[in-house]
């Protein structure tokens, strides 16, 4: 059943998921549906709940980040995929879909790759890779927004894994390079 939720959620979201279809695509009354769980709300909480600390628990932490990324990049709508960030994704804006949960495994990916940085701001650096990651799958599963949209997997990869090395990286920031003032002035 949360295999067929996850899919559900995935594809529609959080509001336009019915119980309904849930149980259509998992084979099962939806009266178990409502025994097991109680609720559409604690459907969404199992799924998140169980697909992130699998995640968690079966990824090493530096490749953690990566992971997720391919989840939503390779198969945020494909059958059998990781729809973790997908199924996130499309149901953050409903106001009673889970928000603890959400806000729990959120941390706990935020920690995990905390860990990863030497620096002493490595929770911030943490959390906005964590911002960048969900920014990416917004515009590519949510938004459609192209060329992001249909780029290939390995390219984006490529781009933000090296950009993330900076960010999660001891670099000195901005304030340790010299930046020319000049209009159009780089470092």
């Amino acid at each position: 059943m949360l295999h067929a939720a996850g899919a559900v959620f995935a594809e529609r979201g959080y509001d336009a998921a019915t119980v309904r279809d849930i149980a259509g695509r998992a084979g099962v009354n939806q009266a178990l549906i409502f025994r097991y769980f109680g609720s559409k709300q604690a459907l969404l909480t199992e799924v998140m709940a169980q697909g992130g600390k699998e995640q968690l628990n079966s990824t090493p932490p530096d490749r953690l980040f990566e992971t997720a990324l391919r989840g939503v990049l390779e198969g945020g709508g494909e059958p059998d995929s990781d729809r973790l960030l997908a199924v996130y994704l499309r149901s953050i804006g409903s106001a009673d879909a889970a928000p603890d949960t959400v806000r729990a495994l959120g941390e706990e990916y935020a920690t995990a790759l905390a860990a990863l940085s030497p620096a002493d701001d490595s929770t911030l650096r943490a959390q906005l890779a964590m911002a960048w990651l969900l920014g990416i799958g917004l515009m590519r599963v949510v938004v459609g927004q192209e060329p992001l949209a249909s780029a290939e997997p390995d390219e984006i990869c490529g781009h933000v894994l090296t950009a993330l090395e900076g960010l999660l990286g001891e670099g000195k920031g901005h304030e340790g390079r010299a930046v020319d003032q000049r209009p159009g002035g780089r470092p």
